[in-house]
């Protein structure tokens, strides 16, 4: 039975590894924390994220998600909230200016984030995505068997939230080593600008979206 367990686990993260590293309105945003908030903010984002990834586990395993990807009216709510929280993003970020590293400001105004703003950001920009219940949904139907314990079930999601986590802190450490944040300083009104419509563009993209 172990056994089976270690190949349900190995089966769901030769999929998800191509989740993690396939760029999407996640990646965008821990790479803007990184640049305009720094490593500290970014980290926690990353694990708003990977938090928001065992919420998302969770309700699918207790039955909850399959009735949000069949009720059209809880999925296109959550679809709605998602696209507009997405959108109001990217209109912060276009709003924002030049960012001066070596004194902490946002055009004038202080980079610095409060650890809860950092999470938050994070973890309400994955749950208000209903992707991620189709995807749990399909994968865990066609991997993991249906006897298999809602206990280890929950632990494959704490597998693969840990795997998130880490991609980003790692994609957060990258980009706040001296030298790149530096290069990035030089370039962060424009930085400020293509985050802001990618979240945008991922945000219209969401709003299109359909539960089937």
């Amino acid at each position: 039975m172990t056994h089976q367990y270690l190949v349900e686990l190995a089966s769901l993260m030769a999929i998800f590894s191509f989740v993690i590293i396939a760029p999407g309105a996640d990646t965008a945003m821990v790479i803007r924390q990184a640049l305009v908030h720094g490593r500290r903010s970014a980290v926690l984002t990353s694990f708003g994220i990977g938090t928001s990834l065992l919420f998302h586990v969770g309700y699918t395993i207790l039955g909850l998600g399959l009735i949000i990807s069949q009720s059209i009216m809880m999925f296109n709510i959550i679809k709605w909230l998602g696209a507009a929280y997405l959108v109001y993003l990217g209109i912060q970020s276009l709003r924002s200016g030049k960012v001066e590293l070596s004194s902490g400001s946002v055009s004038g105004t202080r980079a610095e984030q409060g650890a809860a703003k950092a999470f938050s950001l994070g973890f309400l920009a994955n749950a208000l995505n209903p992707k991620p219940v189709l995807f749990f949904l399909s994968v865990f139907s066609t991997v993991v068997s249906h006897e298999t314990p809602a206990a280890i079930k929950f632990g494959y999601g704490s597998v693969m939230a840990s795997f998130l986590i880490a991609w980003f802190v790692g994609v957060s450490l990258f980009l706040t080593m001296p030298r790149m944040r530096s290069a990035f300083e030089r370039a962060s009104v424009w930085i400020n600008r293509a985050s802001g419509a990618v979240f945008i563009a991922f945000g219209l993209k969401l709003a299109t979206e359909k539960a089937g």
